[in-house]
This record gives structure tokens, C-alpha cells and sequence, in this order.
């Protein structure tokens, strides 16, 4: 550990891992609202946030756990479940007026095709303009969820005692990992038309 008479203890929540305070410097003195990101084990959340002197108020968000009043059964934390988390909380965003805001990752390493990226390619997919180059965004084919039901159908057939074991979850909640692709269109068409009059 470093010491000496120069040594500062950095802050609580940059030692917990939670803050970037040189980025959130910068993002604070952009003046736009900051689309922030953040994960669990099982779960994804998306919030717009409007940096205040008292602390960030939330202007909209969406938790991936929400998803289910669209009728999705699958991972609360899925590549596709991030998608349409970031899809929800920017409709959400642009039924406040909202048009652009500024990315915000936190401490996650800009990792190409992360699910950080995915939800703030359905940001803009749907019309909330939030920067990110296109080579870090996840493929069209993993947003659907497609690598997931290859993966399932690949231990279905080698490893069928694996596979009950890997998606045990989503077998209870009578969901076939398989269908993921189908499964996200009939969801995201859902929430497209629950708020059709900003989507686009």
C-alpha cells in the first residue's frame, strides 16, 4: 500500500469500487443528462439521470425485472435482456423529452460487444442519442440472443444432463433456451408498441 506525507486516501466510493470521479468530473460538466448502466448477478438496470447539486435525480429508468410484464422469460441478465432494458429506459427517457445523453459505464472496461454496449445501442436504435462507436456494439446476432440457443441446442444433443443443469431456471419457468431469437422479437415488439408514439 502506498504511504508518505503526499499519500491521499482516495474517496469511499472510489475505494468500493463504485465511482470514477475523474470521468464523472467530466460527464457533471457536460450539462446533459448521463445514461448509466449497472449490473448484478441475475439482473441489469438502466437509468437517465440529471446530475443535481443535492445528488442525481432520476428522470427515467427501467430494471430488467420488468421485463416479465412484457412476457419475457428468460435471463434477467442476458445479453438481449440488457438490450431491452436499454430500449425501455430510453422510451422512458423520450416520453420526458429527452434526446441525448451522455454514456456513463462506470468502472466496466469498454470491452467489445459488452452488455454495457448493447443497451446503449437500443438506446439509439430507438432514437435516444447516446455516443458509442458501432465497432464496440455487440452484433445483431448476439442481441437476439442467437449464440445463446446454438449453445443450448449444441448441449441438448452432446450433454443433455449439462444442459438441464446450465438452464435449469429457465426449464422451470417453461422457457427453451433455443427460442431466444423468436422470444426477443415478440418482446421488443411488445414494448415498441406500448410506447409507439415515441419510438423511432
Amino acid at each position: 500500500m502506498a504511504h508518505g506525507p503526499r499519500y491521499k486516501v482516495p474517496r469511499r466510493r472510489r475505494r468500493e469500487g463504485k465511482t470514477d470521479y475523474r470521468k464523472r468530473y467530466k460527464l457533471v460538466l457536460s450539462g446533459h443528462p448521463i445514461f448509466v448502466v449497472r449490473k448484478s448477478n441475475k439482473y441489469v438496470w438502466v437509468q437517465i439521470v440529471k446530475p443535481q447539486v443535492q445528488g442525481d435525480v432520476v428522470v427515467a429508468a427501467a430494471h430488467s425485472k420488468e421485463l416479465q410484464k412484457f412476457g419475457w422469460k428468460g435471463s434477467g441478465n442476458s445479453l438481449p435482456a440488457v438490450y431491452l432494458t436499454g430500449m425501455l429506459a430510453a422510451l422512458r427517457a423520450k416520453e420526458k423529452g429527452i434526446q441525448y445523453a451522455a454514456p456513463n459505464i462506470g468502472l466496466h472496461k469498454p470491452t467489445k460487444g459488452a452488455r454495457v454496449f448493447a443497451a446503449i445501442k437500443a438506446a439509439n436504435d430507438v432514437g435516444l442519442e447516446v455516443p458509442m462507436s458501432e465497432e464496440v456494439a455487440p452484433s445483431e446476432e448476439r442481441i437476439r440472443g442467437e449464440h445463446i440457443a446454438s449453445y443450448a441446442k449444441m448441449l441438448k444433443e452432446q450433454n443433455p444432463e449439462e444442459f438441464q443443469k446450465r438452464f435449469s431456471v429457465l426449464l422451470k419457468n417453461g422457457f427453451d433456451p433455443e427460442n431466444y431469437p423468436s422470444h426477443f422479437e415478440e418482446v421488443k415488439s411488445k414494448i415498441l408498441e406500448n410506447y409507439k408514439q415515441v419510438a423511432g
